[in-house]
């Protein structure tokens, strides 16, 4: 089910729908180079948009409290990722920088990881991103504050529309000290810069 209750489409509906797209675009999907394109598009589908399917909350669940008291930030950078913009489809490719400074307990880092690409799997707007993996962080683990920075290329603004190349997106969302501290909010962004 759709989140508006309606039955979810059938792979061969998605099929037939990318064969009307190939044939509005003015091309034949009955001929030999687009024969499987259809196909292919819908497992492509199956992939790009496969967090719909996971719950990022459960990738924190499992936390680790023998940490010795550690109780500084916590931060991992260059966190890769694809996405696609919900308002052309198009790719937006980018890194997220994502930290926290824990209460009583840490989690593992490739959680961190899994949670950028469980929203980044979705058609988004970098924004509604930003905050979704924030928000979910700090709901979660409850840490005393957490940051997060995106950069993003977005390829609807870059192959159509305006066609400006080079051109980047950064997002922010600091919340709990990294928004109330500007010290703990000016270490966070020097540990991003820094190479």
């Amino acid at each position: 089910m759709t989140k508006d209750n309606q039955p979810r489409p059938s792979r061969e509906d998605a099929e037939a729908a990318v064969r009307t797209l190939l044939q509005w675009a003015g091309d034949d999907p009955d001929r030999e180079g687009l024969l499987d394109t259809p196909a292919r598009v819908a497992r492509a589908y199956q992939d790009w948009f496969r967090g719909y399917a996971e719950d990022p909350t459960e990738y924190l669940r499992r936390t680790f409290e023998e940490v010795e008291g550690y109780d500084e930030m916590i931060v991992l950078r260059n966190i890769d990722f694809e996405s696609h913009c919900e308002h052309h489809l198009a790719p937006i490719i980018g890194q997220a920088h994502v930290a926290y400074i824990p209460t009583n307990k840490v989690v593992g880092i490739s959680k961190l990881a899994r949670v950028v690409d469980t929203f980044a799997r979705r058609l988004q707007v970098q924004e509604k991103m930003t905050a979704q993996i924030a928000n979910c962080i700090e709901d979660v683990l409850k840490p005393l504050g957490v940051g997060v920075v995106i950069k993003a290329s977005h390829e609807c603004m870059t192959t159509r529309g305006v066609h400006k190349t080079g051109v980047s997106m950064v997002t922010s969302q600091m919340l709990g000290n990294f928004r109330k501290d500007a010290r703990t909010r000016m270490e966070f962004l020097e540990i991003i810069r820094a190479d």
